[in-house]
């Protein structure tokens, strides 16, 4: 009788386990939508929400769009909201960053983004940068393209710092075969430098992507180019007062870029300190740091490599903010007694 009711206990038990099971269920299939849809629903729902809205663009309209990417909307909004345009980028798009300006929401869309480059001067020098302009011009007339065009495969890219790199890198820039950028840094057009009797000869040249050691040292390397490599100099001058001996390379070239120079003065100080006037993201010194990681001299650093850079916004016109936004030479001695620990 026990055994019996232990079965029955044992029953219900396990019709208990088997109605409180459920079938397996599986979530609904998600809807497969193409990039192009995506940006078209994007769009439209915008385009529908705020009145504000419109886009221009190189055959967006009538055509739907080179890739049809704003299909229908033409028909669904009208001329007023979706825009033909001529074949004239820097035209719409100043268009655009107008339109906005005044309070619209514009789209403002390229055929294809490399011919944004037509248009590159309305959308870094007005759109990027008026919000920040007050009482004068300079976010316009003061940045560095080294990053930009040392990007580019199929351009030489200098930037010389004193009076005999500018001589020597722009005679080889003539008399090369490839497209040279010079990059001329304005400050220092009226700076004296003394020129070696080597220099001052009509056949005197410096080889392009080759970097020079100014100031030899032992504790930490401080890498530069252009107007940075005299504040580098001053730092390490002051520097040694203190027992810090500085080396100081002028890399006189940003494409192609000695890399080789700067391993070899990594592995002899153990530490790297970068020194640009652009901007930090994605800059010069970035590219520096990336190599030096990639490379053999990764081993042999002490502490990790620093950048010190200009600050991440567009160019202030007052002085004092100017400073503030540009290295000056207490951030590079800062940035060398943060980095030896001293």
């Amino acid at each position: 009788m026990a055994s019996l009711r232990c079965f029955l206990r044992s029953g219900r038990n396990a019709v208990s386990v088997i109605l409180r099971r459920e079938f397996h269920k599986t979530s609904p299939a998600a809807l497969q939508v193409t990039v192009r849809d995506a940006l078209n629903q994007a769009m439209d729902e915008e385009l529908e929400r705020d009145e504000r809205v419109f886009l221009l663009g190189e055959e967006v309209a009538q055509y739907d769009g080179a890739y049809k990417v704003s299909r229908g909307l033409w028909k669904k909004y009208g001329d007023k909201r979706i825009i033909d345009t001529p074949i004239t980028e820097m035209g719409f798009a100043g268009i655009a960053v107008g339109a906005a300006m005044a309070g619209l929401r514009p789209i403002c869309e390229f055929m294809t983004f490399n011919f944004s480059m037509q248009a590159i001067d309305q959308v870094i020098n007005s759109a990027a940068k008026t919000y920040y302009m007050s009482a004068g011009v300079a976010a316009q007339h003061s940045q560095c393209f080294a990053a930009w065009y040392g990007h580019c495969p199929g351009l030489k890219v200098i930037s010389p710092w004193s009076a005999e790199d500018a001589k020597g890198l722009l005679k080889s820039a003539i008399r090369d075969d490839n497209p040279v950028v010079v990059l001329e840094n304005e400050l220092m057009y009226g700076v004296p430098f003394e020129m070696s009797e080597e220099a001052q000869s009509k056949d005197f040249t410096i080889p392009i992507g080759k970097a020079k050691v100014e100031r030899q040292g032992s504790h930490i390397t401080l890498v530069s180019h252009s107007r940075m490599v005299g504040h580098c100099l001053d730092a390490a001058a002051v520097l040694a007062k203190e027992g810090i001996e500085c080396e100081v390379i002028n890399l006189r070239t940003i494409r192609p870029m000695d890399i080789d120079t700067i391993e070899a003065s990594v592995m002899k100080t153990n530490h790297l300190i970068t020194v640009e006037g652009g901007w930090p993201q994605f800059g010069v010194g970035a590219e520096i740091c990336a190599r030096i990681m990639e490379g053999q001299a990764f081993n042999y650093l002490d502490a990790p490599a620093i950048r010190v850079t200009g600050v991440d916004i567009p160019m202030p016109y007052a002085k004092i903010l100017e400073d503030h936004s540009t290295p000056q030479i207490k951030d590079i001695i800062f940035s060398v007694k943060k980095t030896l620990n001293v």
